[in-house]
């Protein structure tokens, strides 16, 4: 038995006004949060869901003030705990589009745990997680993104730490969506977006964003209009994956490994084919595995986009289904076969 419950759509045209509150938006000049906040507040009309319907649930950080911006329901959680709170929500009530908004800080060091269950158990929610390789909120320390070496507040001699790549853990964790996009690119990030929100199930989409106070040019091998041809690997379902201005590079495989190569070089035949819907992940890892630390040859789009029954949708039928069985019996629970009599002691 399944029951499907959709979320309530509104027959009333909505605009990107409608989704912005009186709230003073308060993040540093130039923070790449703004362009975050103003694509998801563009897209979301076309949605076509009632505003009350929609939840935006975030963690600690720079980030987090996300859902005092957007005038739906919201929930600024605590410290990693979004995908965590998020789950119990989205799973309990179907009837509504849930959205994580995190940090890599918030996501990655304390929220790990949290990340990582969410994703593997495909709860049906939405994760934008904010990657700025720093700790803004907390003025400059590096976090599970920083490269090796990353001189901060709290590493003055250089991070010992090797860093996290997000599409890599989400993959690893059997995310069902997956996908990476920048914030200075406003209609790749809104495409990403999109798809994201149709997709049925945990859709992670790391975005890069840049904190100009702390961490001012993190990604500028790929954002910058001189050398972004040259390093980013854009990705599209179903097509060849090339990269610069005239698509002079390619993907190949090479001893196990996808490589760049310039596109002369090899056969027509031998170039990647990128397809994000295959049931194994090994493409998509892959692919996440070519961006190096300095950014050189990062791959954007969607890695991985897959059907999985999805956790609530399974609870719901399975709750169902006892239902029908005439329920369960607290009586039995209580005091089955599984309880025992601890006999009292005496004292000496």
């Amino acid at each position: 038995m399944s029951i499907d419950v959709a979320v309530p759509r509104t027959d009333v045209p909505q605009k990107a006004k409608d989704f912005k509150t009186d709230q003073e938006v308060r993040w540093c000049p130039g923070c790449g949060d703004y362009v975050i906040l103003a694509a998801v507040q563009g897209f979301l009309p076309e949605l076509g869901l009632r505003r009350e319907n929609i939840v935006f649930v975030s963690g600690i950080g720079c980030s987090s003030r996300f859902p005092y911006y957007m005038n739906t329901y919201g929930m600024h959680s605590i410290h990693g705990r979004a995908p965590a709170i998020a789950t119990g929500l989205a799973a309990s009530r179907p009837d509504l589009s849930v959205w994580v908004v995190t940090g890599d800080g918030d996501a990655l060091s304390i929220g790990g745990n949290h990340l990582i269950h969410a994703l593997r158990r495909n709860v049906n929610l939405k994760i934008l997680l904010f990657n700025n390789r720093i700790y803004g909120l907390t003025k400059g320390q590096y976090s599970p993104t920083s490269e090796l070496g990353k001189i901060t507040k709290s590493t003055p001699m250089g991070s010992l730490d090797f860093p996290f790549n997000p599409v890599s853990v989400a993959l690893g964790a059997e995310a069902t969506f997956v996908a990476r996009t920048i914030d200075s690119d406003r209609k790749h990030l809104t495409s990403v977006l999109r798809a994201a929100a149709e997709h049925e199930g945990t859709a992670l989409v790391e975005i890069y964003q840049n904190c100009n106070i702390f961490n001012d040019g993190a990604f500028d091998l790929v954002k910058d209009a001189a050398t972004r041809d040259q390093w980013l690997v854009p990705l599209e379902h179903g097509k060849p994956i090339l990269l610069g201005a005239d698509g002079g590079a390619c993907v190949v495989w090479h001893d196990g490994e996808l490589r760049v190569v310039p596109t002369t070089t090899v056969d027509a035949e031998q170039i990647v084919v990128h397809d994000a819907t295959r049931t194994n992940p090994t493409l998509a890892f892959a692919l996440s595995r070519l961006t190096a630390q300095d950014s050189r040859y990062t791959p954007v789009g969607v890695f991985r986009s897959v059907a999985r029954p999805t956790y609530d949708r399974l609870m719901t039928d399975q709750i169902a289904q006892a239902e029908l069985a005439g329920g369960g019996n607290l009586d039995h629970l209580l005091h089955g076969s599984s309880t025992w009599t601890v006999p009292a002691t005496r004292s000496e």
